[in-house]
């Protein structure tokens, strides 16, 4: 008989996977490589300069397979079972981050819309997305398991903060009226911000599980 946890969890997982099949489905329109798609038509003033653009096409392209590979890194069954197809998409997810999708998403961070508050916001989740999961890497080849798990849990709560910044969009016009800059400059902060106090709530309450 399934137990309410066991029917929470999967509920979880299927939302995830509904949310990054809409990630990647949004992403295929710019392999068109037109500029008049989407997200592109907001940057039309910049579209021009050579290392925006190339960071752009590489945090689009780059950043669904750190969506897809971290979902493999909280499954216990796979942990047990596949423990090879564990550390190897663990290490797609850590290299993908650390060397294209961080990288590119810092670049473009400096070009963001909204005021200079929501570029701020943009660089510290850069910079953040990078050093939790270099840490969740360290910890895990010091054989510091627990700790490796949490730094995976941070940084995997800041790679969905792409699901949750466009789930924002699409959700806090209705309950909260301020001018688009403004609007954009909130959903900046809170799609990462939020994602990591629930993060830090899951790992405080394992923690004083254990104690």
């Amino acid at each position: 008989m399934l137990s309410i946890k066991n029917i929470i969890n999967a509920t979880v997982l299927i939302l995830l996977c509904f949310f990054i099949f809409l990630m990647v489905r949004l992403s295929v329109p710019y392999f068109t490589f037109r500029y008049d798609v989407d997200f592109l038509l907001t940057k039309q003033k910049i579209i021009h300069i050579k290392h925006w653009r190339y960071a752009f096409y590489v945090h689009v392209f780059l950043s669904s397979i750190t969506l897809i590979a971290g979902l493999f890194q909280f499954s216990n069954y796979i942990l047990k079972s596949y423990k090879r197809l564990h550390r190897t998409m663990g290490y797609l997810y850590v290299i993908t981050i650390l060397c294209f999708a961080g990288p590119s998403g810092l670049i473009m961070a400096f070009y963001a819309n909204g005021t200079i508050w929501a570029k701020i916001s943009f660089i510290i989740l850069s910079l953040l997305w990078m050093l939790f999961t270099a840490l969740a890497l360290i910890s895990a080849k010091q054989q510091q398991f627990n700790a490796h798990k949490q730094w995976m849990m941070r940084s995997f709560a800041l790679t969905l903060s792409a699901i949750t910044l466009r789930l924002l969009a699409f959700i806090l016009p209705s309950f909260v009226h301020l001018n688009a800059f403004d609007e954009y400059t909130l959903i900046a902060w809170l799609s990462w911000t939020v994602n990591l106090i629930i993060a830090e709530s899951i790992i405080f309450i394992k923690m004083k599980k254990k104690v």
